[in-house]
């Protein structure tokens, strides 16, 4: 296992670590805990892909390997950010996802989680046929605004555990815009890419055409071998 394959491993072993201390109400200051973890995981994207690319150590593999670590590291935050309820100032209000209303983040999430399993699903179907199909710039982009708006709500998450009384009023109106802003980019990126994703290797759905031939020709072959 090479370097680059390495750095993706760690990724994937940093998910569960990142989502016990998100969970983990009874550990100081968890969230954070769990930002800065999710934000070093992040960063571990960029930088196995660098240096795979840099000394040419791209594999089968590695490729396999950060595809999965990719999905289960933005699955696992959106899963989080919408289900697990945040309570403000260690319980002096009622507990409730940081995404508010509840169902806008719950549609997000399955937009987000249906885009990664059409293309998943459609990377399938190509190896089916011989064909890898790459990531292109689109998806790099949604990849790079879903981190961010990630990281950005594992960090308001965090505020609003801790510091409710302080941001209350405007403060918490504006940080509540700035994540709606992010999750609408998000959601937009998302679905773009997955459609330009669909146009671009659409002939991955084409039909492989199929010779039939006869059995009369092929008796008529075989008599003419006898001969």
């Amino acid at each position: 296992m090479n370097l680059p394959n390495r750095i993706t491993l760690c990724r994937l072993l940093l998910i569960p670590v990142f989502v016990f201390f998100y969970l983990a109400t009874f550990i100081p200051y968890g969230k954070l805990v769990a930002t800065i973890i999710f934000a070093v995981a992040c960063l571990t994207d960029f930088l196995d892909g660098h240096i795979a690319r840099k000394r040419n150590m791209v594999t089968t593999l590695g490729n396999f390997f950060d595809t999965v670590a990719d999905k289960l590291l933005v699955m696992s935050g959106f899963l989080l950010i919408v289900a697990y309820p945040v309570t403000a100032n260690g319980g002096n209000f009622s507990s409730s996802p940081i995404i508010y209303p509840d169902y806008l983040g719950i549609v997000i999430a399955i937009v987000i989680i249906a885009r990664e399993l059409i293309v998943m699903a459609l990377r399938s179907l190509a190896a089916s046929k011989g064909v890898v199909l790459k990531a292109d710039m689109y998806g790099k982009v949604k990849a790079t605004f879903q981190f961010i708006t990630l990281i950005y709500y594992f960090a308001y998450a965090f505020i609003v555990e801790e510091f409710y009384y302080a941001i209350t009023g405007v403060a918490n109106t504006v940080l509540s815009l700035i994540g709606y802003v992010f999750l609408a980019i998000t959601l937009i990126l998302t679905i773009l890419s997955m459609i330009n994703y669909l146009i671009k290797n659409r002939h991955v759905f084409k039909e492989e055409k199929q010779v039939v031939v006869k059995e009369e020709n092929i008796e008529k072959k075989d008599d003419d071998a006898k001969v």
